[in-house]
């Protein structure tokens, strides 16, 4: 007898005519390379790689994640002054076999390459040994790269095989990784189900990774290469944090998959931290990448202030929990890497506990490779800006002055960037002046946790207005911060204290009653 078929399998007769493989190839898989095609990408499908002995991709064998035909010829684009030995030491040294380190550390070891280069070693007509840089990705120019995803594309580990949904590489180099699911199940099921395998089956393939993709097409989440579950998070909007929120797929691939926006991610939005527990790769979430490229935005804009123009970068405004220390972060080294000058960032916050943390994480993010410049004072604050410090850390009461006197000017470098932590309180509004008058010409950006209120005019008069807004609301919906909820009940210590009171007042009634005993009474005897 034939069993009855199931309600899924019903769904999936109806709208596919065929299969489970074939629903997720129709309904999510194949939509997804055309919007990629659409993007920009060159797209293939590669289940049939391997018809015959010979790799259409030039493979010499499963185990190979790179396309090294792709990757040579973007090198030879990018690096024509160098000679072609040079160039197959740089194609060495990204294939090169990293299976006995730590995934992470591998990770950010490869991660190094892209950002900086490949050193290689040329050897002159005279003997003598010069090295050079082998450039792997160009940066700023989009279309010096070659752009692939590949579907179907199969990977081989030291046991197991695997086809992989959808692989997008730049120049070679498998940058992103989709796994995708029909749209009746679980998303997480591409978690649990396929990417945990793919880390034990396939770990090669996580070397080169920049972040992972997990779709069922109504439903998306992002996360880096080794992140958990609970830390892949949706992408809502593209251009701009006032956009409605819009949780799907093509959401997601306009926001990170476009070409300029992913070269951006890879570039500049991506950090390792060193914790307790060994190095962590983070990648920027939505309201991060969003919000610092805002800010990058206004420090172009207020480079071109006239001579004598206060330069506010604004009020970055983003709810406690939603790492803004991590936005500090993005923010400086990606000022540092892309727009030229000698810069200078203060930080400053009001207490000496937060300003240990935040220089902790700049520390474990390599954001800091020098020696600690911590201001002890005004005087001592002015001698580490005439100092070469791309980092200063202080208090804003070193900008106190006695009696409300004047308080000198400290620099005029126009390079000089001041970040503030929680600019909105009260004392930002007493000393932000003092501050102003310290680095007249320098660019201030103001981060806070909650809105500015009345009262704290002097804030926007020295940082400028919002800048990026990412409130309590946002926070929550996006599950960047964990909602706070209020129960309007009794404490159990409050009932039992009643309770308490009603049974001691027969006791001391019985106590008011008691007979006083004479002095000839057998109980006052001894």
């Amino acid at each position: 007898m034939t069993p009855k078929p199931s309600a899924v399998q019903i769904i999936e007769k109806r709208f596919t005519g065929g299969g489970a493989a074939y629903s997720e190839d129709a309904l999510v898989e194949q939509p997804a390379l055309d919007l990629l095609g659409s993007l920009g990408w060159t797209t293939a499908n590669l289940h049939n790689e391997w018809n015959g002995a010979v790799s259409s991709q030039g493979r010499h064998s499963k185990q190979e994640v790179l396309l090294v035909p792709r990757l040579r010829s973007a090198l030879e684009r990018l690096n024509p002054q160098l000679p072609g030995e040079a160039l197959e030491q740089a194609v060495a040294e990204l294939a090169r076999d990293r299976s006995a380190m730590v995934p992470v550390n591998a990770n950010r070891e490869f991660h190094a390459l892209l950002r900086d280069g490949v050193k290689v070693t040329i050897i002159g007509a005279d003997g003598k040994e010069t090295v050079e840089t082998a450039r792997v990705i160009d940066w700023g120019t989009l279309d010096n790269n070659d752009f692939f995803a590949a579907s179907q594309f199969w990977l081989m580990g030291d046991v197991y095989t695997r086809r992989t949904d959808i692989i997008c590489f730049v120049n070679g180099i498998p940058l992103v990784l989709f796994e995708l699911k029909s749209s009746h199940k679980n998303l997480q099921n591409a978690f649990d189900g396929n990417l945990r395998d793919y880390r034990h089956a396939i770990p090669q393939l996580f070397i080169p990774n920049a972040f992972v993709i997990l779709s069922n097409g109504s439903q998306s989440r992002m996360g880096s290469s080794f992140a958990l579950w609970d830390h892949f998070f949706e992408w809502k909007r593209i251009n701009e944090e006032g956009e409605k929120g819009v949780v799907s797929l093509e959401t997601m691939m306009r926001g990170v998959c476009d070409r300029a926006r992913l070269l951006d991610m890879v570039e500049n939005f991506i950090v390792y931290e060193e914790g307790r527990g060994g190095l962590i790769k983070k990648v920027a979430k939505n309201h991060q990448y969003l919000g610092v490229n805002k800010a990058i935005r206004a420090l172009l804009s207020v480079r071109e202030r006239p001579a004598g123009e206060p330069g506010k970068l604004g009020v970055f405004w983003h709810t406690q929990g939603s790492g803004k220390s991590l936005s500090m972060i993005f923010f400086s080294r990606k000022i540092l890497r892309s727009i030229p000058g000698n810069w200078t960032f203060v930080i400053i916050t009001d207490r000496t506990e937060l300003d240990e943390q935040i220089y902790k994480n700049f520390a474990a993010t390599g954001t800091v490779t020098e020696t600690e410049a911590h201001a002890t004072s005004g005087e001592h604050l002015k001698q580490l800006l005439s100092e070469d410090h791309r980092f200063v850390f202080t208090l804003i009461h070193k900008f106190g002055t006695k009696n409300g006197a004047a308080f000198p000017c400290l620099s005029a470098r126009p390079d000089i960037i001041v970040i503030t932590d929680e600019a909105h309180r009260s004392q930002y509004d007493t000393l932000a002046l003092n501050m102003r008058s310290a680095l007249p010409h320098a660019a201030f950006l103001g981060f806070t946790g909650t809105p500015l209120i009345a009262g704290e005019e002097r804030t926007k008069e020295v940082f400028g207005g919002y800048i990026s807004v990412y409130n309590f609301a946002q926070s929550i919906a996006d599950e960047a911060t964990v909602p706070l909820y209020y129960e309007n009940r009794i404490p159990e210590t409050i009932r039992w204290a009643k309770t308490l009171r009603i049974c001691w007042k027969p006791l001391t009634w019985m106590k008011r009653r008691k007979p006083r005993l004479s002095a000839n009474s057998p109980a006052n005897t001894t």
